[in-house]
């Protein structure tokens, strides 16, 4: 109603200031609709009773089209007006509600650190009991070279942190980083080579073990 009576006042404005001096509107309607741009674009404040995407967050304060919070918000009471009753209504019902919600989150929160928890053991045992292999060309020159057969076997290109850490997710699909390999020297040469892993204490190791490791096993092609 009051946006009408607006719209009335501006109509009554243009119409005073032209002074009806001419009988056609052809000069008035153009100032008509720039003045009542406000009157259909004004937005209403209200407040969020709940959280809407792309809208704000229960108990803000937001600024929507009339028909927007007339035909969708206020029939699903989604939000109110911004009044001084509601807003005082929506502040009691925050802080009944308030203490249930931040023990909601932590419990999720826990939920999840647990979750991810597991996911890191699961991974760790994975690891531990497999066995990654490489097939490698080896120095023909060095292995002509050897002083008896008992001599390690040199490969042509050394293996590194970043090659096993490509074989782990190719091979076993599990992602580990170059910092979880405790591997001072690039492998040089054939055998099987246990690498220590560096993995969060928090994960519990098997009975027995001391830490954990992967077995690593490079021969030829």
């Amino acid at each position: 109603m009051a946006y009408l009576q607006h719209g009335r006042n501006a109509l009554r404005q243009i119409l005073r200031e032209s002074n009806v001096r001419k009988s056609s509107s052809d000069s008035s309607l153009p100032r008509l609709l720039y003045a009542c741009q406000g009157v259909r674009f004004r937005k209403l404040e209200v407040i969020l009773t709940t959280n809407i995407d792309k809208l704000g967050k229960a108990g803000e304060t937001v600024k929507v089209a009339p028909g927007y919070f007339r035909n969708h918000l206020m029939p699903k009471l989604l939000a109110v007006p911004n009044l001084d009753k509601f807003a005082h209504l929506i502040t009691e019902q925050r802080k009944l509600y308030q203490q249930e919600e931040e023990e909601e989150v932590k419990k999720v929160v826990d939920e999840t650190k647990e979750d991810r928890m597991k996911e890191f053991e699961t991974a760790a045992k994975r690891l531990d009991k497999s066995r990654v292999t490489f097939r490698v060309g080896i120095d023909a020159e060095k292995f002509r070279a050897r002083a008896s057969k008992d001599e390690p076997v040199v490969i042509l290109s050394p293996v590194t942190k970043d090659d096993i850490v490509k074989e782990v997710a190719r091979q076993l699909n599990v992602l580990i980083d170059p910092d979880n390999l405790h591997l001072p020297t690039p492998l040089t040469t054939f055998g099987e080579f246990e690498v220590p892993l560096r993995l969060p204490r928090s994960i519990p190791l098997p009975e027995g073990k001391v830490n954990w490791t992967l077995t690593i096993k490079i021969r030829g092609k």
